[in-house]
């Protein structure tokens, strides 16, 4: 489904470049994109290392196991059909702790590490399962306590007071993360007890 729309975005600036006669441009975001996107690459394969070693000191620790007893009054009622001590829940905690702190490119890789997991305890669906999509969109929203990436980009550019910011990500963030989970929850009910399977491939 992706390709498609990725398709029509191209071809769509194709057309708006060829009919305003800003064909130069088009070749020119083609060029310099092709090298951010590899730069793109490096810099995430890197944060992927880094915090794939995080999590699997914390696992051998034991804050995994911590983290997710903390959680698990919320993670529990979140995500029914996973086993609470399970790997899969003690992902979901780490990326959750890592959204809550603003760290997202710490909750990428904790992210697909808890994707893994589930998927692997559905037996490799072809389709994502409920729990999985709720995740997805919890990941997606996510609450934030410390704006921390928002906060550095503000202080990059030059900004006197980076955290001021504060407010309004603790409103939208909760209101964002409020409206998914209902919405993934009302979609799971009417499954009627059922394991309901989304359209995430």
């Amino acid at each position: 489904m992706m390709s498609y729309v990725i398709g029509g975005m191209i071809l769509l600036s194709i057309a708006a470049a060829a009919v305003s006669g800003r064909m130069d441009l088009v070749s020119n975001a083609a060029m310099t994109g092709c090298g951010e996107a590899v730069q793109l690459a490096i810099s995430l394969t890197g944060t992927l290392c880094l915090w794939s070693g995080v999590m699997k000191v914390a696992q051998q620790s034991g804050l995994t196991d911590m983290l997710s007893r903390a959680f698990l009054p919320i993670t529990g009622r979140l995500f029914p059909g996973l086993d609470r001590k399970g790997k899969a829940m003690g992902a979901i905690t780490m990326n959750m702790a890592a959204n809550l702190l603003g760290l997202g490119n710490a909750a990428t890789p904790l992210g697909l590490a808890a994707m893994r997991e589930m998927e692997q305890d559905a037996g490799y669906p072809k389709e994502a399962t409920a729990d999985m999509i709720t995740f997805v969109v919890m990941n997606t929203s996510s609450l934030q306590l410390i704006p921390t990436t928002n906060a550095f980009l503000r202080l990059s550019a030059g900004s006197a007071h980076p955290m001021e910011i504060l407010p309004a990500c603790w409103l939208t963030s909760a209101v964002s993360v409020t409206v998914g989970v209902s919405l993934a929850r009302l979609l799971r009910g009417r499954g009627k007890g059922r394991p309901r399977h989304g359209g995430l491939h």
